[in-house]
């Protein structure tokens, strides 16, 4: 499961310290003073091109819980847990982060509705392959621990513990497969170990999951058939 408050700050969470400066920097650009503000011309290109939507009639439209997934069921997180956003127009989208819980499905759900977690990811998946999905893709879930990760990545919970293995059903890899192959066919992701990561390969993070026990040669090739499938 992602960090808790510590992660939105790491992860640039709208009002903490990790995200002010990039909010000032926005607002400067806008105004045209991001050059001097930013302190490169460079910089303030970026700022801008990321940000052009935000200007007023810009924002595209949107259906607050529109479903990225049509197989999975809508349930909201808490604001508090992820960060506007319009992806990938303004960061570009080439990872999936695997996470296990630690905990039941209705756990996760429960926690990630918490404004005071300070942590959500974009799907969770249970023991019997139902997904929800809790944060749309567009935007920044605080799920990685690292705010760079969460910017250029899409966060999927399984429902379970990292030492058991009997948590890690047939079920819930086949759901989870579908999902990965659905992301990474509109996104253009690989379908790889490089691509296609877990929590603990994040740099800097301090968790396990998903685990000794995720047999990644068995979910990859399930992707890579959900993906046939699916094209």
């Amino acid at each position: 499961m992602g960090s808790k408050a510590s992660d939105a700050g790491k992860a640039g969470g709208a009002g903490k310290a990790g995200g002010s400066g990039r909010r000032v920097g926005r607002r400067a650009v806008l105004l045209g003073g991001g050059v001097a503000v930013l302190g490169t011309a460079a910089l303030a290109r970026e700022e801008l091109a990321r940000a052009w939507w935000r200007l007023p009639g810009m924002e595209k439209k949107r259906v607050e819980g529109e479903l990225d997934h049509r197989a999975a069921e809508w349930t909201s997180a808490s604001r508090a847990n992820w960060r506007r956003a319009d992806r990938p127009d303004d960061y570009r989208i080439d990872r999936v982060v695997i996470h296990v819980v630690q905990g039941s499905y209705a756990t996760a759900l429960k926690v990630f509705k918490d404004p005071g977690h300070g942590a959500a990811a974009h799907y969770v998946v249970r023991k019997d392959g139902h997904v929800a999905q809790m944060i749309r893709e567009l935007d920044v879930a605080f799920h990685a621990g690292s705010r760079d990760m969460n910017e250029r990545s899409i966060g999927i919970e399984h429902e379970g513990f990292v030492d058991r293995p009997q948590d890690f059903t047939a079920a819930m890899y086949a759901g989870s497969a579908r999902l990965t192959a659905d992301i990474c066919a509109r996104y253009g992701i690989p379908v790889d170990r490089e691509h296609i990561i877990g929590h603990v390969e994040v740099e800097g993070t301090d968790h396990t999951d998903p685990g000794p026990h995720w047999d990644w040669d068995r979910y990859l090739k399930l992707v890579r058939e959900a993906s046939k499938t699916r094209a």
